[in-house]
């Protein structure tokens, strides 16, 4: 007999409340608790495997592998490139100069704090003189990203310029003719992908911070749906 078969059994008969007792209340809440803990406990494992990775040539100039940042339940997660210097030094994502403009951005236009977003790039280890990763450097940490995100499930990826819609979207993009833009992830047609600019782009191009606000009005929107 199902819920709604036993409700209207239980009328017939004068029962019109049910109360749920204290051990399974306790029971609902533990294994709510059980599932908040699930995705932390999961990019945890992913970071142990990843931690001392060799597939591609990086792992031979890196500090560390970078993983990524942030709450696991957000339904934003944010794509860079990959870690620059200070990233590698302290296992961080966008800790830097960009990371700042970013964490500003996601205060001042989104309304959020860092903390409540999820950080990460599509190479986990800083290229040698913070160079644009290679093809065959991005595929090498392919796997990472897709576990990342098949984890999180989120709402919207945003994509920090090409090298990140690239990693992301697994096609080359022209940044300024695509920016602004929603596509649909390749695997999961529920995630959205935003794409804008890079930070750093941003800061050796000061003019074009007003064309990343807009962006990031988008995303807000993009986020509430």
């Amino acid at each position: 007999m199902g819920i709604k078969e036993t409700i209207k059994a239980l009328e017939v008969i004068g029962i019109n409340e049910l109360y749920l007792s204290r051990k399974l209340k306790e029971e609902k809440v533990e294994t709510k608790k059980e599932k908040q803990e699930d995705r932390k406990e999961l990019l945890k494992k992913l970071y142990e495997k990843w931690k001392d990775c060799t597939r591609c040539d990086l792992h031979k100039s890196r500090t560390q592998v970078v993983p990524g940042d942030g709450n696991p339940y957000s339904p934003l997660v944010f794509v860079g490139e990959a870690p620059g210097e200070e990233e590698d030094r302290q296992g961080r994502p966008f800790v830097g100069r960009a990371g700042q403009l970013l964490n500003r951005l996601i205060k001042e236009v989104l309304g959020m704090e860092r903390e409540e977003v999820y950080i990460t790039n599509v190479c986990k280890c800083r290229p040698p003189g913070n160079r644009k990763p290679t093809p065959i450097e991005m595929r090498a940490c392919s796997p990472y990203l897709k576990e990342e995100i098949k984890i999180i499930q989120p709402k919207v990826i945003c994509c920090l310029g090409a090298t990140a819609g690239e990693g992301v979207l697994g096609k080359s993009l022209k940044i300024t003719k695509v920016r602004g833009q929603v596509f649909v992830y390749p695997f999961n047609p529920k995630i959205k992908v935003f794409l804008t600019y890079h930070p750093a782009y941003v800061l050796r191009n000061p003019k074009e911070e007003e064309t990343l606000i807009k962006d990031f009005m988008k995303l807000k929107e993009l986020i509430s749906q």
